[in-house]
């Protein structure tokens, strides 16, 4: 129960980070988004090493998923830290802002959520516990509505150019004409000198 209620702080945690900068800007409320990725990552940490400790080990289970899992993951975290530059994300706030809309970004106009969610899935896949099901499920519905917030209220108002962007890139599931966009960047990229 413990590490439902960390994942759901952080959540709003992340809510809070997200409000604050489009309202008042209070310096002390920008640190929400790396206090809200502690928990979740304390959270999700203590789930999997409570499972290791009582686990029957399906060894097929685990060489499928537990790639897959790993593999969802270091999408995520390319997705929010590599791909949007960094510094000016989530450091420099004052600086204005510009839409993201090329590599995963041309996929999607949030394509965290897919990564978060399989990474979810697939842990719990490998590990067949009760709890990370359940904080999966629960883990992704708050995901999802954060995401909504921030596409329908934050987003537009942080960025001059969302609203064009919004019409353009699929809210989270990708479509023909994007996954075309998302390769072309990406093939635009591996041929710059």
């Amino acid at each position: 129960m413990l590490y439902l209620l960390m994942g759901t702080l952080a959540f709003l945690f992340f809510m809070i980070y997200d409000i604050n900068s489009v309202t008042v800007n209070y310096k002390i409320l920008h640190g929400g988004f790396f206090a809200g990725c502690f928990l979740l990552i304390a959270a999700t940490g203590g789930m999997i090493s409570s499972s290791l400790a009582d686990m029957r080990w399906d060894t097929g289970r685990i060489l499928v998923f537990m790639p897959l899992a790993v593999a969802f993951l270091f999408l995520l975290v390319y997705t929010l830290f590599f791909a949007i530059p960094f510094r000016d994300t989530y450091i420099n706030t004052d600086t204005a802002p510009k839409t993201c809309t090329t590599g995963l970004y041309a996929l999607s106009r949030h394509p965290g959520v897919l990564w978060f969610t399989g990474f979810y899935c697939s842990l719990w896949l490998a590990l067949s516990r009760p709890l990370l099901l359940f904080a999966g499920i629960l883990f992704s519905l708050l995901n999802l509505f954060y995401t909504i917030l921030q596409d329908r209220w934050i987003f537009m108002k942080i960025f001059p150019d969302y609203g064009k962007y919004k019409k353009t890139t699929p809210f989270l599931i990708p479509n023909r004409q994007s996954l075309s966009r998302c390769v072309q960047t990406f093939r635009w990229s591996a041929d710059k000198p």
